[in-house]
């Protein structure tokens, strides 16, 4: 907490001395959302190259002045938490001035910004996420406060912790891992009693796009364990998009890539070529639309699908043919085709790339 506290003293003390001069305050900010600032790393997946362009919020430009202030604002909202130890999440932040913060999207951006400009990590400015995803399976671990959470013997999900870094005591005899990109299929998994059924593992959805919290429990279980990864997601580029968050990190969070990321994650379905394998009916596949080819584009240029030459094959089979599927596609071959069937053989044959 102390090194949070000088950090910020250090912000402050900038802004000082340029009124003292009297130049107008100047906040320095590393563009996160350039890709010529990114670099990738086979052992880490995406991150920021350590001198890499910035981009300045101005005091005195009228366009920038807002910005300049709300960080002002939220910088000492962190320093007054870590002060007294307490804890905030980026909603709190924002219901506490509505007005002033306009929405919370410009929260979520100013509080990643300050991050990336101290070089903390988010968890260590006491701003947690409000966690979306579930865990269910054969784990059990010690939270923060004392509260002791076992997934193992529940026939419900458990939400992943809030506060990942503070978990301990984690036990598990699982097998493998498995993540799901959408709830509804996690339920499903859960109804059939897949945990158990075939070898005992850990499932976890985020439920879409996953939040902060969800990608570091995933890491944090990596690891504690070091066990197989598998992701089961839609043969959509938004899917594929999906597993790469967990896999290699997001451009914007790439400052943090080294909490963030396992690259050792396989991509066990729902595949492009599996459509044709199974011989899926084509009227049960959905067309791609501009925005699909679009994204499909941008994933296939990305620098860590030149070193992935079966993920490669994979992404030229959706390109060509221009098709995506669900993975509730499975049921049009029998309604617990996925966890009776599919998921066994791909996992007991090496069906994963």
């Amino acid at each position: 907490s102390s090194e949070v506290l000088k950090a910020i003293e250090n912000v402050i003390e900038g802004v000082f001395k340029s009124l003292a001069q009297n130049k107008a305050p100047v906040l320095t900010i590393a563009k996160r959302s350039d890709w010529r600032n990114i670099e990738y790393k086979d052992s880490v997946g995406l991150q920021m190259i350590p001198h890499c362009t910035t981009r300045q919020i101005r005091s005195d430009c009228p366009n920038s002045a807002p910005r300049f202030a709300l960080m002002l604002k939220i910088l000492s909202m962190i320093y007054k938490m870590v002060q007294s130890n307490t804890y905030a999440t980026k909603r709190d932040i924002y219901y506490s001035d509505t007005l002033l913060f306009g929405s919370q999207s410009v929260v979520d951006s100013i509080i990643n910004d300050i991050s990336c400009m101290l070089k903390i990590p988010r968890r260590s400015l006491h701003v947690l996420s409000t966690t979306k995803g579930s865990v269910a399976g054969h784990l059990s671990y010690t939270e923060e406060d004392g509260t002791k959470v076992n997934c193992t013997f529940s026939a419900t999900a458990v939400t992943v912790p809030s506060n990942v870094e503070g978990i301990k005591n984690l036990i598990s005899h699982a097998k493998f891992m498995l993540i799901v990109e959408k709830d509804a299929t996690f339920q499903r998994l859960l109804d059939d009693d897949f945990c158990n059924k075939l070898s005992p593992c850990i499932m976890i959805t985020g439920r879409g796009v996953p939040d902060l919290n969800t990608r570091l429990f995933v890491r944090k279980l990596w690891d504690s364990f070091q066990i197989p990864i598998f992701t089961l997601m839609d043969a959509d580029p938004h899917g594929v998009e999906i597993m790469c968050v967990y896999k290699y990190g997001s451009m914007s969070m790439s400052f943090e890539a080294h909490h963030l990321t396992v690259p050792a994650i396989k991509w066990l379905g729902l595949l492009p070529s599996d459509l044709q394998r199974l011989n899926i009916r084509k009227d049960a596949l959905i067309p791609f639309t501009k925005q699909d080819q679009n994204k499909l584009a941008s994933i296939q240029k990305r620098p860590y699908i030149a070193c992935q030459p079966t993920w490669k094959k994979e992404l030229d089979i959706m390109a060509s043919t221009k098709l995506k599927a669900e993975i509730q596609v499975l049921t049009s071959l029998s309604s617990d085709y996925l966890s009776r069937v599919y998921l066994p053989n791909k996992l007991q044959f090496g069906g994963w790339l």
